[in-house]
């Protein structure tokens, strides 16, 4: 038998950090390392007799993820126990929501375009009739919508520590944590897919201040489910779910779902193994070696012994949170992009920096507001701005100038009143002193000269005083008036306007 063709089916879980002062269900600080197991108290770890409560906050954070994700919010919702067992759980549950979770069916619009042509939609306009169909695809092929199922609470568990050669530790800073979890259809086609959608969703939850979303502090993980449809002789077969756990980069989610795509068909081809839709294998990625690496299987959410959390009653979720959640989100990157390029008529590149973070976009617009030269400004920020924080590391946030300062320097350059030149100059002391454009231009004596009389005044000495200049331009060498033209701004100390200072000089030439 020959197969015909193959397809990869993937859909994601993302665990994500939320941005709570303290644990989800105690009055620990919720914080990113430090000395191990200095962070924790008898509720995190689950000792007897711990009561948890509902940390202020973690549910209205759920809800400013569901509305950003486009999901709908529960009025009526609770916690459940998950059980398992595993060294860094020590209560051999898991706090978290099993069958009425805080937001469900909403959805996430991956922009195709930011993936290389020959891998959009798989080279296929979109998954054949068994998924979601041609409907996934929206605005002439620009964006593959991935369904978001569920987005459920609950909390980290602890961190294992294993020194090569010596002992395992366990760190439970990180136990009770609060966490959402995400939770797709099976709506991806290929790993680069995977991987824009963890891509999109950290920059909406960053956007919206849900999540730090660093991926090296594990703020974000991504557990892949993948399988494969494949046609052999124009029979459809389906192949086992695998779970690859754990997946903390962009990079390790394309090479770890590319290896267990392989690996699936590879299987199939020697072993025909059947697809159970209660079966998955639960894999680990080998940074290392490059492969999957089977960690155990699991039958079915039987497995999991699900019950009613008896510790932390069912709770309505007020209109008044969800609706403060709602107001949080505000307008999302993908449409502050459009709009930016539409208002602004800025180009791709420019939007997609200046909206990097939601803080530098607000910084952008509240310069543009005044500016006679908007692209000015973005180029301000873009070239000098941002340089001067990527090489301090700083963000938009730490910088101590206004957006007024870069609007008035705008200003100050469009009115002619200083050149470019004298722009960096002031733009540099800006930065040192926080005095304003205005402040700097007088102080310095940086004025322009633009009066008509003080400029032909300088002219008509520089061409007197270089006869020779002169005597070469009538002999055709006419590349003297950009060297005069540099003698008439070193006389001026470089205040005269260029463009007329330039014009006169020409034009003096021509009528000699």
């Amino acid at each position: 038998m020959a197969i015909d063709k193959y397809e990869i089916v993937i859909g994601c879980e993302i665990h994500t950090q939320l941005l709570t002062k303290t644990k989800a269900f105690c009055a620990c600080e919720n914080r990113y390392g430090g000395m191990p197991n200095t962070r924790v108290c008898p509720v995190c770890l689950g000792l007897p007799g711990a009561m948890p409560r509902i940390s202020k906050g973690y549910v209205e954070l759920g809800a400013v993820a569901g509305h950003a994700l486009n999901c709908n919010i529960a009025r009526f919702t609770k916690f459940d126990r998950k059980h398992y067992f595993y060294p860094d759980l020590t209560k051999g549950y898991q706090i978290t929501q099993y069958d009425i979770p805080l937001c469900t069916d909403g959805h996430v619009d991956l922009p195709m375009h930011k993936l290389p042509k020959e891998q959009q939609f798989g080279g296929e306009k979109c998954r054949p009739k068994n998924f979601v169909g041609d409907d996934c695809i929206i605005e002439n092929g620009k964006y593959r919508r991935v369904r978001v199922e569920r987005i459920h609470l609950e909390e980290d568990v602890g961190k294992s520590l294993h020194l090569q050669g010596t002992h395992s530790y366990i760190d439970y800073n990180r136990s009770g944590t609060p966490l959402i979890e995400i939770v797709t259809k099976p709506d991806m086609t290929s790993p680069e897919e995977a991987a824009l959608f963890m891509e999109t969703v950290q920059e909406i939850l960053r956007y919206v201040k849900v999540t730090n979303g660093n991926l090296e502090e594990g703020n974000m993980r991504c557990d892949a489910n993948i399988n494969l449809n494949v046609w052999e002789d124009g029979k459809l077969y389906h192949t086992p779910i695998s779970e690859i756990k754990n997946l903390n980069s962009f990079q390790k989610i394309k090479d770890a779902c590319s290896y267990e795509a392989q690996r699936q068909l590879k299987e199939f081809q020697e072993d025909r193994q059947p697809f159970n839709p209660g079966f998955k294998v639960t894999m680990g990625w080998d940074d290392d070696k490059k492969c999957t690496v089977v960690q155990r299987t699991k039958n079915s959410f039987v497995d999991y012994r699900f019950v009613v959390e008896p510790d932390i009653k069912p709770f309505s979720v007020s209109e008044e949170l969800i609706s403060r959640a709602l107001e949080k989100v505000g307008e999302l990157p993908e449409a502050k992009r459009t709009r930016l390029k539409k208002e602004y008529g800025l180009s791709d590149f420019d939007v997609e920096t200046l909206t990097q973070t939601r803080d530098l976009a607000v910084w952008f617009e509240e310069a543009a507001k005044n500016a006679k030269d908007v692209k000015k400004v973005a180029n301000w920020i873009l070239a000098e701005l941002l340089a001067v924080l990527n090489e301090k590391k700083e963000t938009i946030n730490d910088v101590t100038i206004t957006p007024a300062h870069i609007t008035e320097l705008v200003n100050a350059i469009a009115d002619k009143k200083i050149s470019n030149a004298q722009g960096k100059t002031v733009f540099a002391k800006m930065l040192e002193t926080n005095k304003m454009p205005s402040v700097i231009i007088k102080e310095e004596g940086m004025e322009t000269v633009s009066d008509a009389g003080a400029i032909e005044s300088i002219v008509d000495k520089v061409i007197a005083d270089n006869p020779k200049a002169v005597s070469d331009y009538k002999g055709g060498k006419t590349n003297v008036v950009g060297w005069l033209m540099g003698q008439v701004m070193k006389a001026s100390g470089g205040k005269v306007n260029p463009k007329a200072a330039t014009e006169l000089v020409a034009k003096k030439l021509a009528s000699m």
